[in-house]
Formats: structure tokens, sequence, C-alpha cells
């Protein structure tokens, strides 16, 4: 297998990889977004979920049975501002055409989204997985692996639900797979920080000395989902964080015929 073949697998991957990244058309958020109140919100080391439009996020909605197809790293300022003026790259995602890449965050200010947020982490801790994640950026997906492109075509594959997260940690294994939610969770791993772990239990029930071993899931066996399933990770909600009131909303009276 030499070069020409090489050549040939990068270009159909190129090809595939432009198909499942073309958007669905349809998208619209479920509800408005405050864009504003989230950029005030977002901490460095958050993990923005989002709602995808693209092939790809179809199939991944799929087969983990969850609204979150993506997931985007938020770094902060942490990066420079570009020298032409434009919006300074806050966060750190994985896309299957680009690779790992720094983006605005005004990229997704229409689209569904969710804070997750790991609980009580250090400043320094923050500092070392915002620095693991800018470490990464330049990385490329295998675009040679056909395979773990084409699953992402048969969004509805014949297999049990047990099965279905399986298919998307098939293929070469490597960490720039087309879902981000892998090279976030490396990052949390790197400094010990349990995301959904498996947990072997020693000792009898009632035992003092009792304890918990938790042992790390290989990273591409982490879906987007698993950051708001965590119970280490807080769901965080811009509207609320900001000091919601319900009694200072202004609602519109009722028809007449609704108010009866």
């Amino acid at each position: 297998m030499g070069t020409e073949t090489e050549t040939f697998l990068d270009k159909i991957g190129r090809l595939l990889a432009r198909k499942l990244s073309t958007q669905i058309s349809g998208y619209h958020p479920y509800t408005p977004s405050d864009f504003h109140t989230l950029c005030e919100t977002l901490l460095p080391g958050d993990i923005l979920l989002i709602e995808g439009d693209t092939r790809i996020s179809k199939a991944i909605k799929y087969l983990t049975q969850s609204t979150w197809s993506h997931s985007a790293f938020y770094i902060g300022d942490a990066l420079p501002a570009p020298s032409d003026g434009s919006e300074r790259p806050r966060l750190i995602e994985v896309m299957l055409a680009d690779g790992c890449i720094a983006v605005p965050l005004s990229k997704y200010e229409t689209y569904n989204t969710r804070i997750c947020r790991a609980a009580n982490l250090t400043d320094a801790e923050r500092a070392e997985i915002v620095a693991f994640m800018i470490g990464k950026i330049g990385l490329k997906y295998d675009l040679h692996n056909i395979f773990d492109l084409l699953r992402y075509f048969f969004p509805t594959p014949p297999v049990p639900v047990r099965w279905r997260r399986r298919m998307l940690a098939v293929g070469s294994g490597d960490p720039t797979r087309a879902i981000c939610s892998s090279l976030i969770a490396q990052a949390f791993q790197s400094i010990r920080y349990p995301i959904l772990p498996n947990v072997t239990v020693l000792g009898e029930d009632g035992d003092y000395a009792r304890r918990e071993i938790f042992h790390i899931r290989h990273h591409s066996l982490f879906a987007p989902r698993d950051f708001d399933l965590s119970p280490y990770f807080e769901v965080v909600k811009p509207t609320l964080k900001k000091g919601f009131d319900h009694r200072s909303l202004t609602w519109k009276s009722p028809p007449d015929n609704l108010s009866r």
C-alpha cells in the first residue's frame, strides 16, 4: 500500500467528511439564545454541549439517544486576539473535516447549548486542562480509516441500544475522532477527574472501611451527553446564574376564551 493508495483514501475521506458536515435544513433552536448571558457565565474549563445541525450530528444524537451531538471546550482568553481585529477564539473543538481547532464563541450563538462545569476544580487544575486542550490544536482526524466515516451514514443501524455507543468508538483509536467529547475526556483524565467511571466497591455493606475504586473508562467511549449525565459535573443555566426572578416578568393577558 503506497503513497498513491494513501492519497486516494485521503480524497475519499475528505469527500465523506464534507458530506457528513453538511447542514440539515430546517434546524431551529427550541429556545431563544441569550448569547450575552452565556458569555458572562462561562468559565475556563467549562464544556459547552451543542445540539448540532449536520448529518453527523443526526447520527450521533441517535446513537447516544441524546439531544447533544457536539461538545466544545471553553478556554476564555487563553489564546491571543487575532491581529486583524476579528473575534478572539474562546472554544476548542474537534471537527470532522478540520480536526482540532479554536473558534469564536459566537459560532454557536443561535444554537441550543448547555454548560457543564466540573465541580471543585482549583485554578491550577483549570489551567492544566486548558493547556492540555490548547496543546492539541492542529491535530487532524484520520481520514484514512474510511469505516470511521461510513458508520455515520447509517443513523438508524439495526443494532440493540446497548451496542450503539460502541459504534462511536469503533475504528482506529485516533484521539481526534469525529466527536470532541473524546479529546475533552482525555483532558479531564489527565488530572484524574472522573466523568462516568466504572466503580468497584470493596468491603461488605455497612463496613466502615468500605471504599470505592474508580476505573477510568477509555476516552473513546465518551459521548457529549456523558458530561450532562455525570454526577461530577454541574449543569449551569446562564439565566438562573444571573438571578432569575419570575415576579419581574410581564405576561401578556390570555384571550378571554382561555381565561374561563
